[in-house]
């Protein structure tokens, strides 16, 4: 029925894990690459040991029951089955916010900041800063349904957010994002100012800079970084920007290289000092990882940059009260004066010591106090 709430529970077939371990023993490898650095990309011992963990030790079941303890929830908006969770919190002046995830992530991101955003007084902080949180899967990514048609870009799925807080209920709340997520919560704050308190957002997704005069040298490094971003770390965006049914052949057929796409992004986009696995355990990327290998959303997530750079979409003004958390190890950083013109209400800007794009993921404690100093601002 369209416009129920139904609830769900991720249960991963015995035959897709059959397959997976199937798959990966049977793995085709490349040559090592010629440097000893990342500069060509994941290098092939390290992918070959996380493959042979994932085939021999990662125990997804075990992770599956661990995500399963949020409860979880489907309904139908504009023709597509969204998958979210929801935790509400016991205190009465809880401040509903939808939490954004994007590429390469996934809900997987957010399972260390649920509970002290919706639950303060159990750890540490203060009941004021209750949240009650809905954590939705993109869609095309994870358990959301994969667009059957042209069309679903950052806008859709803002206005589908919006629909998704008024079906719960929640008259007013606040969003939060990092990536293709601040991108989903910018919109969102444009959109639906009515009801949207106000936005916290990791990355800026504004027109290149017009930086007038000569530029400080917050700006310069912030150029420095964009350059480098554009010459060197791009390649995937352009990609999926223009073909992302081509990347999809490979990418949905062989966990090895879905493994490698995704995993290279949490070395480079991460506050590691030089590895991964300094940030993250191996059970915590596969994780990530199976939420595009199980649910076989490789070709459908690519395709969110197909629908919105493919369509030299821009930023729009944003009028709510907006907070900025500026991560060191950003793909890139925002500065505050390129952003005033499309976030004229920026009133928290903080600048964080450690920590990169999956804000949630890697620094919990510093996403999370971020946040409720922010919404602390926008609270009644």
């Amino acid at each position: 029925m369209t416009g129920a709430i139904k609830p769900f529970r991720i249960a991963i077939s015995d035959d897709i894990l059959t397959d997976l371990k199937s798959r990966l023993a049977r793995t085709r490898w490349p040559e090592a690459e010629l440097v000893d650095d990342w500069s060509q990309g994941a290098p092939l011992k390290w992918i070959q040991e996380i493959c042979a963990y994932w085939a021999n030790s990662y125990d997804w079941r075990a992770r599956e029951a661990k995500l399963n303890r949020f409860e979880q929830f489907t309904t139908e908006i504009d023709g597509l089955d969204i998958h979210f969770l929801h935790a509400r919190s016991k205190e009465p002046s809880a401040l509903p916010l939808i939490i954004t995830h994007g590429w390469p992530g996934s809900i997987v991101e957010f399972q260390k900041v649920i509970a002290p955003l919706v639950d303060p007084a159990a750890h540490g902080g203060n009941p004021a800063d209750a949240f009650h949180v809905v954590c939705p899967s993109l869609p095309g990514f994870g358990f959301s349904a994969k667009p059957r048609t042209t069309g679903w870009g950052v806008d859709r799925i803002a206005a589908t957010w919006a629909k998704l807080m008024d079906r719960l209920g929640y008259a007013r709340y606040g969003a939060q994002g990092g990536d293709w997520g601040s991108a989903v919560t910018t919109s969102l704050g444009a959109q639906d100012a009515e009801h949207c308190a106000g936005i916290h957002i990791t990355l800026a997704f504004n027109a290149a800079p017009k930086v007038e005069g000569e530029p400080t040298a917050e700006e310069k490094r912030a150029l420095a970084g964009l350059k480098h971003y554009v010459d060197l770390d791009s390649g995937y965006s352009k990609q999926q920007s223009t073909r992302p049914q081509t990347l999809g052949y490979g990418l949905t057929d062989s966990p090895s290289g879905q493994a490698a796409w995704i995993l290279e992004k949490f070395w480079a986009w991460t506050d590691c000092d030089g590895h991964p696995e300094n940030i993250f355990d191996k059970d915590e990327l596969l994780d990530n990882v199976m939420l595009y290998w199980a649910t076989e959303t490789a070709t459908s997530s690519a395709r969110l940059y197909w629908e919105s750079f493919g369509k030299r979409r821009t930023t729009p003004k944003v009028n709510v009260p907006t907070g900025v958390a500026v991560f060191p190890k950003e793909i890139i950083t925002p500065v505050r004066r390129w952003m005033e013109p499309n976030f004229p209400n920026i009133t928290h800007w903080s600048e964080m010591e450690k920590g990169g794009h999956f804000a949630a993921f890697e620094q919990p404690e510093l996403y999370v106090g971020d946040v409720r100093k922010f919404f602390q601002t926008v609270r009644r």
